[in-house]
């Protein structure tokens, strides 16, 4: 029988399981350490996180027209704490705050390509301008179709309650 020997691999150190759990775990952490030593502003498409002191300027007004009689008008809503002239500016500011999520625009469009029902909410519009959670927002809203409709009612009661409102996702 003949002996083969492999010089290239018979000198080099034995890994026990232990001494490659042992490496793994080094590896990881030294990863780990990499990552974390990145600038949140670094990560594309996640914006830093806004600490609750720099909330305290988050001021929006809105301006609804068409939606009817005593929920047309132009308000002001202020929160941390809530006041101004929305008529339920607690409801509103909680609304919004349900709706804020890290990496994500809370007043966004409906994205492009969107499968929506060919539903129609009437006539409302709204315009909302300020700033929330610490970044300018320039939003527009109407009901022309469902998805929409669900964008709208996520945020009521800092838009009116029209009613009819459309359950799922837009």
């Amino acid at each position: 029988m003949v002996q083969v020997r492999f010089p290239l691999f018979s000198s080099a150190p034995r890994r026990t399981p232990r001494r490659l759990l042992l490496l793994g775990g080094a590896a990881a952490l030294s990863a780990l350490a990499a990552l974390s030593a990145v600038p949140a502003a670094a990560s594309p498409g996640a914006p830093p996180p806004v600490r609750d002191e720099g909330r305290a300027g988050d001021h929006l007004t809105v301006t609804v027209l068409h939606a009817g009689a005593g929920r047309d008008g132009t308000y002001e809503l202020y929160c941390r704490p809530a006041g101004g002239s929305h008529p339920d500016a607690r409801g509103a500011c909680g609304a919004l705050e349900r709706n804020t999520r890290w990496g994500r625009d809370t007043f966004a469009p409906v994205p492009q390509g969107s499968v929506c029902t060919m539903q129609y909410g009437g006539p409302a519009t709204a315009h909302v301008t300020g700033t929330w959670a610490g970044r300018p927002v320039d939003a527009e809203y109407d009901r022309g179709n469902g998805c929409e409709i669900a964008r709208w009612d996520r945020l009521v009661p800092l838009l009116p309650d029209l009613g009819g409102r459309v359950r799922g996702r837009a």
